[in-house]
């Protein structure tokens, strides 16, 4: 199976007072269709190493090759457009848009990308009844639940059936029996349609349900 990560000798360095490598010399390869938890204590570096596979930062030096393309080389435009088409995220504060229904929340990356409306409403259909929250199509964030917010930013995520999904503490903020139903709920997901998923995590019901962990320290793979 071809890898859709490849990372060489990957350094994130903070300038300040100190110099603080968050990310230092990770050399890494996850395979497309893993569904893999990136691991440690908290300051190990778990999200910063994240924040690099997304391209939501840059890496002080080394190379990150996502899906065969180097995207350290990439301009910002150019990497705001790859990363709109191949990758999907599920953020800790979920970044749900407050004013807008969970369908349109979930329809906007997709309106982003120019699927046409009819497209749009089959996918959003799809994906709401996938994650069982169909009946909250046009609840604004507020009227759910935490968990049931969870699985519209995953519901979000997945819409457009990305290449990779990044999920960064996806459990943190819910209670163990909603962590255990939205982490199989992923699991379906990355079984049913092939989507790669990578979360930065410590709860043990995400650790015990992935495939692949990748245990950091001092920002270093242990």
């Amino acid at each position: 199976m071809d890898n859709i990560i490849n990372l060489e000798d990957v350094y994130r360095v903070y300038e300040g007072e100190f110099k603080v490598a968050a990310v230092d010399g990770i050399n890494l390869a996850i395979e497309s269709g893993a569904f893999c938890c990136i691991a440690g204590p908290s300051g190990s570096g778990k999200t910063s190493l994240l924040n690099l596979i997304g391209g939501l930062d840059r890496p002080t030096s080394g190379k990150i090759f996502i899906d065969g393309e180097d995207i350290t080389k990439f301009s910002r435009t150019k990497l705001s457009v790859f990363r709109l088409k191949k990758l999907g995220f599920v953020f800790q504060e979920l970044n749900l848009v407050p004013v807008l229904t969970v369908r349109e929340n979930i329809e906007f990356p997709l309106l982003l990308q120019g699927w046409d409306r009819e497209k749009r409403r089959m996918a959003v259909d799809a994906v709401l009844k996938e994650l069982g929250i169909e009946k909250m199509a046009e609840r604004r964030p507020s009227a759910m639940s935490g968990g049931q917010q969870q699985r519209a930013a995953v519901a979000r995520a997945v819409a457009a059936n990305p290449a990779l999904v990044l999920a960064d503490e996806p459990t943190a903020n819910l209670d163990s029996q909603n962590s255990r139903i939205l982490v199989q709920l992923m699991k379906r997901l990355n079984a049913e349609k092939g989507i790669t998923f990578i979360f930065a995590s410590h709860d043990e019901s995400v650790l015990k349900e992935a495939r692949q962990v990748i245990y950091l320290r001092d920002g270093r793979i242990t």
